[in-house]
């Protein structure tokens, strides 16, 4: 489906990152259950201001502390209790967990260009690959979409979950797209899901500068 394209009553899902760690100079895979850090409190609470003027009907989370810390306060604000959606963590990054961006980045780099190139199966000794990362996030997600027939819903999740969700689902991407996908801690990419498929209406937006369609 095409951005531009329409439907009567399509479910709309504003994707969006967990606000900033209280390490944010470091890889946290899905080993890595760190918290937020006093700035990434302050971007929680913000973000939850502007979402709750949106009225959406739902706000979940993947179950690692840095999504709920984020996830909580919107939920508060939209006067709903988060859901948990545990399939939904972060990419294992095995060894690399922890390990500063300065010092693997390179590596990570490698494997990223590899899954754009085609080779979806590609990781470093236990890493996540791409191909298992889409099985394992793409299932639970659409569950989602079709259990929200309609609504506004927000989600919390994670930067690599986030775009293997969006180069997996959306026509006019592959995985050749990866770094297309804007990650900026509680930046939200917009989505619509109808019967005639997935749209990305936007990405890498402000929360406060998202206006209700």
């Amino acid at each position: 489906m095409t951005a531009g394209s329409s439907s009567s009553n399509p479910t709309r899902i504003l994707l969006l990152r967990h606000a900033k760690t209280a390490a944010p100079d470091r890889f946290h895979g899905a080993e890595s259950d760190i918290g937020l850090g006093v700035e990434g409190h302050q971007q929680a609470l913000a973000a939850a201001e502007a979402l709750a003027r949106l009225r959406p009907e739902a706000v979940y989370s993947s179950g690692m502390r840095r999504a709920r810390e984020t996830a909580e306060p919107i939920a508060r604000s939209c006067g709903v209790e988060p859901g948990i959606l545990p399939e939904l963590h972060e990419r294992r990054m095995g060894s690399m967990s922890n390990a500063t961006i300065a010092e693997v980045r390179a590596e990570v780099d490698h494997f990223i260009r590899r899954w754009g190139e085609g080779d979806l199966d590609a990781a470093h000794p236990g890493g996540e690959s791409y191909r298992a990362m889409r099985d394992r996030v793409v299932p639970p997600f659409s569950i989602l979409a079709h259990r929200h027939r309609g609504e506004t819903i927000v989600v919390v999740l994670h930067g690599v979950v986030i775009r293997v969700l969006i180069t997996s689902l959306m026509e006019s991407f592959s995985p050749a797209d990866y770094h297309r996908i804007a990650i900026r801690h509680v930046a939200v990419n917009d989505l619509r899901y109808d019967d005639q498929g997935w749209t990305l209406v936007g990405t890498d937006h402000d929360p406060a500068a998202l206006v209700l369609r």
